[in-house]
């Protein structure tokens, strides 16, 4: 693709992501997201064969990149690795703090939760972002095991997957609710899951 033509489908994925993040996918038409693009409807159809396709390009769009950063992060060979865990989720609640209430979205668990039931290749793609997260976390407790920072014993695979899934249940708090109570509780509950 042309440079030109990956800014007007890197466009369309980002605008139409939002929509569908504050919509949902079912209540989300092709007119909405080419509409939040402010593109003509035919220019879709150049870049995706049909929703489901750009729900699938708009996950690697936005989490290959998300997915990057977190690996840098977690791999910063400056910090210990407990303190690199830390400081990311540090980061994210700092940020969180600067947006207005009720605009903490998560794309991933929004489309991963409506479309369960409806989409194997979504689901799928779904469960492989969330998985690589998970794989890059689960590196980072090794080498806080190695270091010394976790019980020599510790399943650092089973302490990743819970760590994972109890931020899925931040992001979906954080959705619903008007504080930020529930990034608080985790981030206070993770340094004491870190502490041998």
């Amino acid at each position: 693709m042309t440079p030109d033509r990956l800014e007007k489908r890197d466009l369309i994925l980002a605008r139409g992501a939002q929509v569908i993040v504050h919509r949902g996918y079912h209540a989300t038409g092709v007119q909405e997201i080419v509409e939040a693009a402010c593109i003509p409807k035919g220019s879709f159809y150049h870049y995706f064969a049909s929703k489901e396709d750009f729900a699938l390009q708009a996950l690697e769009h936005l989490y290959g990149p998300r997915l990057e950063r977190y690996a840098q992060a977690l791999g910063d060979p400056q910090r210990s690795p407990r303190a690199r865990i830390l400081a990311y989720y540090g980061d994210l609640r700092a940020h969180f703090a600067s947006r207005p209430a009720r605009a903490c979205h998560c794309f991933i668990g929004s489309l991963g939760f409506e479309m369960a039931d409806h989409s194997p290749a979504i689901t799928g793609q779904v469960e492989a972002i969330l998985r690589r997260a998970a794989e890059i976390l689960q590196a980072c407790l090794e080498d806080a095991r190695a270091a010394g920072e976790l019980a020599a014993d510790e399943d650092c695979g089973n302490l990743a997957s819970f760590i994972a899934d109890a931020w899925q249940g931040v992001l979906t708090r954080l959705k619903v609710g008007d504080d930020l109570a529930p990034l608080d509780a985790f981030l206070w509950r993770l340094e004491r899951l870190l502490t041998p």
